[in-house]
């Protein structure tokens, strides 16, 4: 059965809005529910109401009790490795072992100028997440108590050489975008050809690509694609709502597809 995953926009609204809408995600029967890892709005007011990402999910593996969450996805450049990694290992033991380690370059200047790190360029984020990730993994062995569940590792990005290379090597999850940014391919080409050069990385690093589950983030609009994405290779879909009001029939929607598919 494909999973349905909820992203909520951590902007524009109070934190009760937030919580709110984590709850209702996991009573609704979502799969999975994450968040994103800015410091500013990604639309609308760029002053506007905006959360912290870990500190959100620290107090909302707390509030939920079932579901599976975290960063989609965390920027590397934020935190030292080492430190995400014990940040994640306690998120896990607070949520009872549903955290999932969401992990990207980073793209958003902004965050990086007002907050002091060095932006650099997208090759040298991605030269910083390669080196990261193996000191995550490495932390994660070391800490007491390790962690409590699977802690899996979700790798962000499309990009080809690297991103997917590094996917292939270290990640339990793959999260790619529906979108093509060239407009050469429609969504469901992009799916297919994003999972084949993933499945042809893990082929050169001698790993099994069914290994790495495929999460795909489709807009919320685009239910009359699912059939379509999901038989391209999705094993999760991914939708954003926004608050204050988070529109939940949509999310209905959405599982309702999921629900049918999965008993066809």
């Amino acid at each position: 059965m494909t999973r349905i995953a909820i992203q909520v926009y951590p902007q524009h609204c109070e934190y009760a809005d937030i919580r709110r809408a984590f709850l209702t995600a996991e009573e609704l029967g979502a799969d999975r529910v994450y968040t994103w890892d800015h410091f500013f709005p990604m639309s609308g007011d760029a002053d506007g109401a905006h959360f912290e990402c870990f500190s959100l999910l620290a107090a909302l593996g707390e509030a939920t009790s079932t579901i599976r969450f975290g960063p989609l996805v965390a920027c590397n450049s934020y935190r030292n490795p080492e430190l995400l990694a014990d940040m994640a290992r306690t998120i896990d033991h607070i949520s009872g072992g549903r955290f999932i380690l969401g992990i990207g370059s980073g793209w958003f200047e902004r965050d990086y100028d007002e907050y002091g790190y060095e932006f650099g360029t997208a090759a040298s984020r991605l030269r910083d997440l390669g080196e990261a990730i193996p000191r995550m993994k490495a932390r994660l062995g070391k800490l007491n108590p390790p962690p409590r569940g699977p802690l899996p590792i979700m790798i962000g990005g499309g990009g080809e050489k690297v991103t997917l290379r590094l996917t292939a090597e270290h990640a339990d999850i793959w999260h790619g975008s529906g979108s093509d940014s060239t407009g050469k391919r429609s969504p469901v080409e992009q799916v297919r050809h994003k999972n084949a050069v993933l499945d042809a990385w893990c082929a050169r690093v001698g790993r099994d690509p069914g290994a790495i589950d495929r999460s795909i983030g489709l807009d919320s609009q685009a239910l009359h694609l699912a059939d379509a994405i999901a038989d391209a290779g999705a094993d999760e879909i991914t939708i954003g709502v926004a608050g204050p009001e988070f529109d939940f029939g949509v999310v209905k929607r959405w599982l309702a597809w999921r629900d049918a598919r999965g008993t066809a």
